[in-house]
């Protein structure tokens, strides 16, 4: 499977995806045709899915987060996950377990783009919306 040297190839690459296989082999003292090997390793076992950007969605005019919980009606939650795929506000969707059966993550400009959008949602279920601020932690394992 992996081993100590795969672990902190895989948190190098969560910091910076974009480092070179020469700069991580010098970070762990490998050449970087063995950090290839152990990279294309860590992806054919599914470990690293994709590799992907992190914006800065208020500098991109998103300056509003929010957590929605959604109470589907009956019969609605399988439909409501196939549409919410199809809304840019949607950042992170999630089946989860107890009152409410989902969990969407939302970006979007101003209360105004909330509203509009919860009133989307309003023939699947129930909602509950929660204004967020983001608070960053380092990402690593």
């Amino acid at each position: 499977m992996v081993d100590n040297i795969d672990l902190k190839i895989i948190s190098i690459l969560e910091q910076h995806a974009r480092m070179s296989y020469a700069e991580i082999g010098r970070e762990v003292k490998l050449s970087s045709s063995a950090v290839r090997e152990r990279i294309q390793k860590i992806e054919d076992l599914g470990i690293i899915e994709k590799y992907t950007i992190r914006l800065n969605h208020k500098l991109l005019g998103y300056g509003l987060q929010a957590v929605v919980l959604v109470k589907a009606h009956e019969g609605k939650l399988s439909l409501l996950f196939k549409e919410v795929q199809n809304y840019s506000e949607v950042q992170e969707a999630l089946n989860i377990m107890g009152e409410y059966n989902v969990h969407l993550k939302v970006i979007v400009k101003d209360l105004d783009e909330l509203q509009s959008f919860l009133n989307q949602l309003i023939v699947y279920g129930a909602t509950t919306t929660f204004i967020t601020n983001k608070i960053d932690f380092q990402d690593s394992l």
